[in-house]
């Protein structure tokens, strides 16, 4: 089934980019040179756009088939090395951002169902009401403003300080290169920048699993064997966190799995916001110049992303409650 959705997926990219009004002879060859028809013709037979667009998508998956995702325009070096630079840097804040989310959004989401109806529920709500409401370019450029700007009390937009050499480059995580090279100040330096441009990103999710955990527990503590724990005479924090919040879950874990896979593609304007350098700008960047290549190698690797996190998200499913991996 697995690969039957990726052949889907790439099918979907390959029409869609077919589709574009532009053509992207225009980021191939130098402009006063488009009125020379030899000089198109010859960038059109160089990179294959001289082909009908079923020849094309042959060709395509041919050489996806064989990790080959084509060579980007821009910078004339194959897409997947493009997109393998660019993953860690995305990959850091996109964690970053979810272990914030999940960290502040399930506590307080479990303390707005047990304080149900009181102040502590109302500033919960109220709190993912607005991170899930706000869009992101708008709260990273706020935030941005008050903390760097005018308290001056988070860096500015980059992975590290403009005069600072980053790391040798070991996993391309800034952090853990640092840590690796046993450099304590650059990886507090790279933590800083990450933490403002990570709750940027992570506060959407954050609001939207506090909201998920709040209402999955008042239905788990409402349910028979609840009453039972609490009969046979349980702490408290034992039903709550043992018996009720394991149950409650369940359905925060499809968000957590999705939301790392969005974020992952979905970081654009967040890393265009911070200067950050990783998928989410390249593909800004690919878009702008009518890079086709780049443009599909980031789409299919976010359908892939998709596809994956729905794959762990079942695993997940059995390790979480064993009444699954029975049935």
């Amino acid at each position: 089934m697995t690969p039957l959705l990726l052949l889907g997926v790439v099918t979907i990219v390959f029409v869609v980019s077919r589709t574009a009004s532009a053509d992207p002879i225009t980021s191939l060859v130098p402009e006063r040179l488009l009125g020379n028809v030899e000089v198109v013709a010859a960038a059109r037979a160089r990179w294959g756009l001289d082909k009908t667009a079923p020849e094309q998508y042959v060709v395509y998956i041919k050489n996806l088939v064989q990790g080959d995702m084509g060579t980007s325009f821009r910078t004339k070096q194959p897409v997947s090395r493009d997109l393998m630079q660019r993953l860690p840097a995305t990959l850091e804040l996109t964690v970053t951002a979810l272990a914030i989310a999940a960290l502040i959004g399930i506590p307080a989401g479990v303390a707005a169902a047990i304080k149900r109806d009181t102040w502590v529920d109302h500033v919960v709500r109220l709190f993912a009401l607005i991170g899930s409401s706000l869009p992101v370019f708008w709260t990273g450029l706020i935030l941005l403003y008050l903390f760097f700007t005018q308290f001056e009390i988070a860096p500015g937009p980059g992975r590290i300080d403009l005069r600072a050499l980053p790391p040798a480059q070991v996993t391309g995580l800034y952090t853990v290169d640092s840590l690796i090279a046993g450099d304590i100040g650059q990886m507090i330096d790279a933590l800083h920048h990450l933490m403002l441009p990570a709750f940027v990103l992570g506060w959407a999710v954050m609001g939207i699993i506090a909201r998920m955990v709040r209402a999955s527990m008042l239905d788990v503590l409402n349910q028979d064997y609840i009453r039972t724990a609490r009969a046979k005479g349980l702490t408290s924090r034992r039903v709550i966190y043992t018996h009720a919040l394991r149950n409650a879950l369940i359905p925060t874990i499809t968000i957590l799995g999705l939301s790392l896979a969005a974020l992952l593609t979905g970081a654009v304007l967040t890393e265009t916001i911070f200067s950050w350098p990783g998928l989410g700008s390249y593909a800004v960047e690919a878009t702008r110049t009518l890079d086709l290549p780049s443009v599909q190698g980031v789409a299919i690797f976010a359908g892939g992303l998709f596809i994956v996190a729905n794959l762990i998200i079942d695993i997940t499913y059995g390790i979480v409650d064993p009444r699954i991996r029975v049935s």
